[in-house]
């Protein structure tokens, strides 16, 4: 018969969650890992499976927390609506004194070796598929006469990841939330309408 877990996996998905944010996949090792959690290895691989899972399961609690912001985001009732609550949430979480600056769906697993090419290839999905979700909440916005009529979804969609992408870049290198603010004012200045 297995023992029950002597551990709180909500807890423990938490902080592992923290270093992988702060390490990305590749820069977490398996021994701060389990520190951070406060379990040994075989505790981990009972709990996750390994680190690819871990990370995995890493992700869908941040996407689900953290990033929960860009989901809401979506069920504005305006395209400009859309796009200032995805701003300034970016500009919100990414500059959160109580965690890593920038974004783990873009530091996760960007620059890295082979080890981490299946976490590299699942965030990519995840970063397109987000980018997806914008365009058809844009072309939906288009067809509702919420936007211009010769305004082009795909390409505003990826103009606004692009620059919350940017945002996350800036913010891990130090940018204030006030700067990346006033990058949302810019860009909603110039939004179509």
């Amino acid at each position: 018969m297995a023992r029950p877990r002597a551990f709180d996996v909500d807890r423990a998905l938490d902080r592992a969650l923290e270093v992988f944010w702060a390490r990305g996949y590749e820069g977490a090792s398996m021994a701060e890992l389990t520190d951070a959690m406060g379990i040994n290895p075989p505790s981990l691989y009972a709990a996750f499976g390994n680190k690819r899972e871990l990370f995995r399961r890493a992700v869908e609690r941040y996407a689900a927390g953290p990033a929960a912001y860009t989901v809401q985001a979506l069920e504005a009732p305006t395209a400009r609506g859309v796009a200032e609550a995805l701003l300034r949430g970016c500009a919100r979480m990414v500059t959160d004194a109580g965690r890593p600056h920038g974004c783990l769906m873009v530091h996760g697993a960007l620059a890295c070796g082979a080890e981490a090419a299946g976490p590299r290839a699942d965030l990519a999905a995840r970063r397109a598929a987000g980018e997806l979700r914008l365009r058809e909440r844009l072309r939906r916005a288009r067809a509702e006469g919420d936007l211009p009529a010769d305004a082009d979804p795909a390409a505003l969609a990826r103009y606004l990841m692009t620059v919350l992408y940017g945002m996350s870049v800036q913010a891990a290198g130090g940018a204030t939330r006030r700067d990346l603010l006033q990058v949302a004012d810019t860009v909603l200045a110039a939004w179509p309408s």
